[in-house]
C-alpha cells in the first residue's frame, strides 16, 4: 500500500482489536479511531463487529457519527462487518426508532437474521475476485433482503449475499477477522489502493 495511506479501525466497542491484527499482518498502517481528531489522520475506515444499537450510541456520545458520515460522503473507504454492516446500510428493517445508520450502501438488512449466539456457524462461500473458497465465521448475523442497482454482490450464503460492494464502501454478513485468511481484508485494501490512485490521478489532472 502506498506509505501515505492510513486505515483506521472504529475502537468504540466490538471485534476491533482482531481487525487491527488482519490489518497489520499485511502491512497496513493502522490507527484505532475513537474520537475525530483519530479519524482525521486516515485514509479508510473498517467498521467492526459487535452490537449495533450500542456502536450507534457510542458513535454519537463520542461525536464521531458525524464526522464519519461525511467522510463516507466525501468518498473515504469503509468496511463494515456485521454491526458495521447494518450501520453502512441504507436501510436496517428491524432497528430501534433511535438508531441511525449511515445509509452508505444500499442494501436492506435484518438484525441477527441467521438466529441467536447459539446459533452462529462457519462455513465456506466462494468470493468474487477469489481463487479458491473462504471460510466464514457468522455470528449474530444480519441478513442482506435487498441490494440497490449499484450494489455489486461478492459472495452469497444460501442465496443471500453476505459481502458487498459499491463504489469505496465494502460490507460484510460475517466476521472474515476471526479467521487465518487476510484475503477479504486484502480485497478491502485494494479497494483503497484503488479509491487513493483514482484521487490522486485527478488531483494531478486538476
Amino acid at each position: 500500500m502506498p506509505a501515505r495511506t492510513r486505515i483506521g479501525v472504529l475502537a468504540l466497542q466490538g471485534a476491533f482489536a482482531a481487525h487491527i491484527g488482519v490489518l497489520k499482518r499485511l502491512g497496513a498502517e493502522v490507527r484505532e479511531v475513537r474520537l475525530p481528531v483519530d479519524l482525521a489522520e486516515c485514509d479508510a475506515l473498517v467498521m467492526p463487529g459487535g452490537e449495533s444499537t450500542t456502536m450507534s450510541k457510542l458513535l454519537e456520545s463520542s461525536a464521531l457519527f458525524d464526522p464519519i458520515a461525511k467522510r463516507i460522503d466525501d468518498g473515504m473507504p469503509v468496511f463494515g462487518t456485521c454491526a458495521g454492516m447494518i450501520l453502512l446500510a441504507r436501510e436496517v428493517l428491524d432497528g430501534r426508532p433511535d438508531q441511525r445508520s449511515f445509509g452508505a450502501i444500499d442494501i436492506a438488512v435484518q438484525r441477527n437474521a441467521y438466529g441467536r449466539q447459539v446459533d452462529s456457524f462457519e462455513t465456506d462461500i466462494a468470493v468474487g475476485g477469489l481463487d479458491d473458497a473462504f471460510h466464514a465465521v457468522f455470528i449474530r448475523a444480519p441478513r442482506i433482503t435487498r441490494c440497490g442497482a449499484g450494489v455489486t454482490v461478492l459472495a452469497e450464503h444460501d442465496g443471500a449475499p453476505v459481502l458487498v460492494r459499491s463504489n469505496a464502501v465494502m460490507a460484510a454478513s460475517f466476521h472474515p477477522e476471526l479467521t487465518a485468511d487476510d484475503r477479504v481484508h486484502q480485497l478491502f485494501l485494494s479497494l483503497v489502493d484503488e479509491t487513493h490512485a483514482g484521487r490522486v490521478a485527478v488531483s494531478t489532472r486538476g
